[in-house]
């Protein structure tokens, strides 16, 4: 599993010659290190002084987060899968019209599930971004910046994802599929460029 590659193992892989792990690979482990992130600003919150206030919602974002990573990581493997899947579906074989047909529908199916799986990595790092906020905003202050750049890896997490989704949607032949995906792409896209925005002019250096 990628996931369980060092960071040395899984730099040299992505670099290699192998088409995964690829953007969308990266785009799940930005997210992961978001999470990562906020859950230690969270973490260096609770149980400090000046910050009783907020322990709770901070012991809540600890959670939340460590969830989120834990999901994250997953989608390392589940976005290179779908590639695989994909390249699957492009060598069933060809020699009949039935089979033609065949190979047409599982390589639409897989490059739809190709087209999810980086949805749900925007949509998780979406969610992480405004986590990144509170923590940015209410958290330990002497970790402003860690929870700044947990801020702008979710943001490139989002988008990086987001261009993965695109790319897929390209292939697709199914209108209301295709049109119901990219309502949600261009939602999302509009809406982390702002809120990144917002949540950095929070950090006062």
């Amino acid at each position: 599993m990628l996931a369980d590659l060092t960071i040395h193992e899984f730099l040299e892989k992505t670099a290699s010659h192998a088409p995964v792990p690829g953007g969308g690979s990266v785009a799940a482990l930005s997210a992961a290190l978001a999470a990562s992130l906020t859950e230690m600003v969270a973490n260096l919150t609770i149980g400090k002084k000046g910050y009783q206030e907020v322990e709770h919602e901070m012991i809540d974002i600890a959670k939340n987060t460590h969830l989120f990573r834990k999901n994250l990581v997953q989608y390392i493997d589940n976005d290179a899968d779908a590639y695989n899947e994909v390249m699957t579906a492009f060598k069933l074989p060809r020699d009949t019209e039935e089979e033609k047909n065949l190979r047409k529908e599982a390589i639409q199916e897989q490059l739809k599930q190709a087209a999810l799986i980086p949805l749900s990595v925007a949509k998780d790092a979406a969610k992480l971004l405004e986590l990144s906020a509170k923590v940015v905003e209410k958290g330990n202050k002497n970790a402003v910046t860690d929870g700044a750049v947990a801020a702008m890896m979710a943001r490139t997490a989002v988008l990086s994802a987001l261009y993965n989704v695109k790319i897929n949607l390209n292939s697709i032949k199914d209108e209301e599929f295709v049109g119901r995906v990219s309502k949600q792409v261009q939602h999302i896209e509009a809406d982390v460029i702002v809120r990144e925005n917002e949540i950095l002019s929070l950090v006062d250096l």
